[in-house]
């Protein structure tokens, strides 16, 4: 609804980074097969872990894992890689897939290895680890399909080239090393990144629609039950966007809250953002999430009394991939192809227009009720007055929208 050519799916991604994985494991293969002992073994493993790294996401991908089960769940800490995993084990069983249980290992083992003491069964050859899922500085094939194809069907420019990382890396002490002039180009690759997560993925439109989503879906749940399908790797292949409309299409009474919300939706008839700010920097190591009630707490008397279910906050987290820290400092790069020593660079060494700070914590507010976009934008303020002494916000909300009141199409 924001970005109408973006309709691609996570087969494509999947067909994408299964190339690109390709692409990784025969350049290296061509540059120092002999030196590294590659064999088709793991040109193999590498490919399949590409095609299979995303099996494991549910309906709206990201939102089902981070939003959506910790909900319903009672804050469980759950992730798509590890469903991936039970999801290949299911589809090698239920379809007699003839595969080595050693293959099989390695490549549930590639696809969870950016996750923070990940096993690894084998000590050698470890930089085959580094190509689908980097967990060492987040470089990896994965990321050079997604930043170039959702740029591209946004419509937004990307000046990120895959190919030149593809191109002039080399593995040294058993790590994929970049060489050391291609410093920018990586930059680039984690900047792409973060300008995807600000303008595309968390956009204050696409949010409000996000967030409907989710309340639809948690509502849904008591009646449909779809958070138990991710302990049924049976049942949890079915499950995809189209509960959307299985909601929508239902007659069943006990829906309606859910089918109300995504009737809103059609019709455009969102969540109202209302206004938002960053943290300032030197706030951020103090930072706790905002809540409704903080912003309830925040009213002045003269509106309408607020209630929690009345707003929605966003706390939006954008970084470089590595939290508050640089996270070229974790990469390791070499002078020329003639150099077996590997190294990190500091920015400062390369150029002083670099940025200095590599998270930003953004804070949004949304009214449920078009008529309460005033009460709400209000009480922000002064929550933000509270807390930091000033208004952090770049602007007012707009006049236009504080005094929209309901609108319901004729019939209705």
């Amino acid at each position: 609804m924001v970005y109408p050519g973006a309709v691609h799916s996570r087969f494509e991604h999947s067909l994408g980074v299964y190339w690109l994985a390709s692409e990784a494991i025969n350049t290296l293969k061509t540059y120092q097969g002999l030196e590294l002992d590659i064999d088709r073994f793991d040109m193999q493993t590498v490919k399949i872990a590409g095609l299979l790294h995303d099996v494991g996401h549910g309906p709206f991908s990201h939102m089902f894992e981070r939003e959506f089960i910790p909900r319903v769940l009672d804050g469980l800490k759950w992730s798509h890689e590890e469903m991936s995993l039970k999801m290949i084990d299911y589809i090698v069983d239920e379809h007699n897939i003839d595969i080595e249980s050693e293959s099989l290992k390695k490549v549930k083992e590639m696809i969870i290895a950016s996750e923070t003491g990940s096993p690894k069964s084998s000590k050698e050859k470890l930089f085959l680890y580094d190509i689908v899922a980097n967990g060492r500085n987040g470089i990896d094939v994965d990321k050079f399909d997604y930043i170039v194809r959702d740029s591209r069907a946004c419509g937004l420019g990307c000046n990120f080239q895959f190919q030149r990382v593809l191109e002039t890396m080399r593995v040294i002490d058993d790590e994929i090393c970049y060489r050391a002039k291609e410093y920018l180009t990586i930059h680039k690759l984690f900047a792409a990144r973060a300008d995807l997560h600000r303008t595309v993925y968390t956009h204050a439109k696409a949010k409000a629609i996000e967030l409907m989503l989710i309340d639809a879906m948690v509502f849904a749940n008591d009646v449909l039950q779809f958070s138990s399908y991710i302990d049924e790797p049976a049942k949890y292949w079915k499950l995809d966007d189209t509960i959307l409309k299985t909601i929508e299409t239902s007659s069943s009474q006990d829906l309606k809250e859910s089918r109300d919300l995504v009737l809103r939706i059609r019709r455009r008839d969102l969540y109202q953002f209302c206004n938002e700010f960053a943290v300032p920097k030197e706030k951020l190591d103090y930072f706790k999430s905002v809540t409704p009630q903080d912003i309830i707490c925040s009213q002045n008397s003269s509106h309408p009394t607020l209630h929690e279910e009345d707003i929605v906050v966003s706390n939006v987290k954008i970084d470089l991939t590595r939290g508050r820290n640089n996270p070229l400092e974790s990469i390791r790069f070499f002078k020329d192809y003639d150099s077996s020593e590997k190294f990190t660079i500091k920015d400062d060494m390369v150029s002083h227009l670099l940025p200095t700070s590599y998270q930003d914590m953004i804070v949004r507010v949304y009214s449920k009720k078009p008529n309460l976009v005033e009460a709400v934008s209000e009480a922000f303020e002064n929550f933000q007055l509270k807390t930091y002494g000033k208004k952090t916000q770049v602007h007012d909300t707009p006049e236009k929208k504080k005094r929209r009141q309901f609108h319901h199409p004729t019939g209705v």
